[in-house]
């Protein structure tokens, strides 16, 4: 069971509930997908400050995901802490093409799949994670990005 908490720093058109939705059928696919997750949404500002700090890059990225049971030293049912910039989300929405609904749904997949020890630096654990993440949301009924 996944129970997602939200706090929306910019204004957000979307539910806690429907957020809540997404990730608990991630979680029926991908089991480690269990625990409580601090979900906070925020703009371009916030985000390039955290992007820098952790990543040394100047610029607002989509998804940053902090997983605290990574070193498994901390007894805790804390999976960990998304930041997803929306803007970012409705910039990437118009670039891909695809509904802004569609890519927040695949970021905060994205961020989920990120705290349960899923990664995109090799090819074999890329192919693997977008493959469950991309499954997810052809099942919600989005339409699927290629990603080879």
């Amino acid at each position: 069971m996944v129970k997602i908490k939200s706090n929306f720093k910019v204004k957000f058109p979307y539910s806690q509930r429907w957020l809540q939705s997404i990730a608990e059928k991630l979680s029926k696919i991908e089991k480690k997908v269990s625990g409580e997750v601090e979900l906070t949404v925020i703009g371009d500002k916030e985000m390039t400050k955290l992007n820098y700090h952790y990543r040394g890059k100047k610029y607002p990225t989509d998804v940053l995901s902090f997983a605290w049971q990574e070193e498994k030293e901390m007894k805790t049912n804390m999976l960990g802490q998304i930041f997803i910039c929306y803007p970012q989300i409705k910039r990437q929405a118009k670039d891909w093409g695809v509904k802004e609904k569609e890519e927040l749904v695949r970021m905060l997949i994205h961020g989920l799949l990120h705290l349960t020890g899923h990664d995109h630096e090799e090819k074999k654990q890329a192919k693997k994670m977008f493959k469950i993440q991309e499954g997810l949301i052809k099942d919600l009924g989005y339409v699927v990005q290629k990603f080879d």
